[in-house]
């Protein structure tokens, strides 16, 4: 694995475990920290998404996608 290859393949798994991470949270309806995570996994994905590994759209519609079930989350507890 190359160089870039390497640093891209660090921002994007990086942004995958954030996701990831939230929705475990927010699965389990720890809204505190749940909050906290999906800050952390929309700040991992604008950073992937600014050095051109994902694409913006791409980006935008996880970080809608994580939101809304984070705000439907909240609305059922």
């Amino acid at each position: 694995m190359g160089r870039r290859q390497a640093r891209n393949q660090m921002y994007k798994s990086r942004a995958r475990s954030a996701i990831k991470k939230a929705r475990r949270l927010i699965d389990a309806g720890q809204m505190g920290e749940a909050h906290e995570a999906v800050r952390l996994a929309v700040v991992a994905l604008d950073k992937a998404a600014q050095k051109g590994i994902i694409h913006k759209n791409n980006a935008a519609r996880r970080k809608s996608r994580l939101m809304r079930r984070l705000n439907q989350a909240e609305r059922t507890t």
